[in-house]
């Protein structure tokens, strides 16, 4: 008979051993209905519910209590899901923008947050990251003359609330304002100024503007620096540029060198100049005060030639013929008494003397001195005067 038919042993002959008994060597899976219906019975009991019942009732009970056992599975799963939703994170480099039923509501700090699930969006924002934004492009200068500029902008979040709910795409609202910005400062500049020493005052005045042009629309950004990365003519005319720029240093270089030279001989000349002042006054200083010398001697020889006339008289021409004579060892002198040349030996009076006397000779190799000397010569004249009118008489 097979294990199926009706009237036999169903625990005997069915092969996976579903019966009720477990007797013999019965080693077959459990039936799947059996084991779902326990596992539902056991929930709903641990939920409240009863168990099923044996008898015409048990399918319903076991049906109505599956039901309300998956009810309660979805339950506690939305239940975790609300409560997982609830809460969030913000990061110390985050503030979090919340926004409840699609209207502002607060702007949270860093920690732990609440939120309403299904009511509140949270839109967290980096305000401490310093992001990066580049433009280039070709423009006119206030000469009229094209110019390519590359500037970079560095900027970060400053209002989280404005730069969400104000600015709908912050990205392009700043390069619209970076553009602007940069074509109305370099319209207002010459292409020299833009090309060379001009470029940090550039960056700085189109960082002011762009700056004023974003706290004008309210985007909630703000500018950290402005770098003007390259500022060039356009290709086809760079050529003729870089020989208009090496021209411009061959003419500052040697503007530099004409400074050097005339530093160095401007002091010189002034300092030349200066000498030259220094000795005209000495030398009009001397000039002065030997003319007053002078003028004071003639003064006091005046007084002496009222005195004595005659001896003055012939002093004086002594004393210039001692100027006169002054290089040479002799001298001849004309007397009244005779038409003859009367020798003087006055290297061997000046011998004698210098013999006489030894140590009394100056420090200039022996030389006596010439009023003694004179003062000798006039008695020696004297003396043959007087002995020439003698013999006359």
């Amino acid at each position: 008979m097979a294990w199926n038919e009706p009237g036999g042993n169903r625990n005997d002959n069915d092969p996976w051993g579903t019966g009720g008994g477990r007797g013999g060597n019965d080693q077959g899976p459990p039936d799947l209905d059996e084991a779902l219906k326990k596992g539902l019975d056991k929930l709903n009991r641990m939920l409240g519910g009863k168990g099923g019942r044996s008898g015409g009732s048990g399918g319903s009970s076991s049906s109505s209590g599956g039901f309300g056992a998956i009810l309660a599975l979805v339950a506690i799963i939305g239940l975790g899901y609300v409560v997982f939703q609830s809460f969030y994170t913000v990061d110390e480099q985050e503030r979090a923008v919340v926004l409840r039923f699609g209207e502002f509501s607060r702007t949270e700090e860093p920690g732990l947050r609440f939120k309403v699930p299904l009511i509140d969006d949270v839109t967290k924002v980096r305000v401490t990251n310093v992001r990066t934004a580049e433009s280039s492009g070709q423009m006119l200068t206030q000469d009229e003359n094209l110019v390519t500029v590359d500037l970079q902008v560095q900027y970060r979040v400053g209002d989280a609330k404005a730069y969400v709910l104000n600015i709908r795409d912050s990205n392009q609202a700043l390069a619209f304002a970076t553009d602007s910005a940069l074509r109305h400062e370099v319209g207002s500049s010459t292409l020299d100024g833009v090309l060379t020493e001009g470029r940090a005052e550039l960056a700085v005045r189109v960082e002011q503007r762009l700056q004023s042009f974003l706290r004008d629309y309210g985007a909630g950004l703000e500018i950290v620096r402005v770098n003007v990365e390259s500022t060039q003519p356009p290709p086809a005319v760079q050529d003729a540029f870089r020989e208009v720029q090496r021209a411009r240093e061959d003419e500052q270089q040697v503007k530099e060198e004409a400074e050097t030279y005339r530093n160095k001989v401007v002091p010189e000349a002034r300092g030349q100049a200066q000498r030259m002042i220094e000795e005209a006054n000495a030398y009009k200083e001397e000039v002065i005060e030997r003319a007053n010398g002078e003028t004071a001697r003639f003064l006091a020889m005046l007084e002496v030639y009222k005195m004595s006339p005659e001896v003055t008289r012939e002093r004086m021409y002594l004393q210039a013929l001692e100027g006169v004579l002054s290089s040479t060892s002799k001298v001849l002198v004309d007397t009244q008494s005779s038409g003859n040349m009367m020798y003087l030996p006055l290297d061997r009076l000046t011998q004698g003397r210098v013999t006489s006397s030894g140590s009394g000779s100056d420090s200039s190799g022996g030389n006596p001195d010439i009023s003694t000397l004179t003062d000798q010569v006039i008695q020696e004249l004297r003396g043959r005067q007087d002995t020439g009118i003698r013999r006359s008489r």
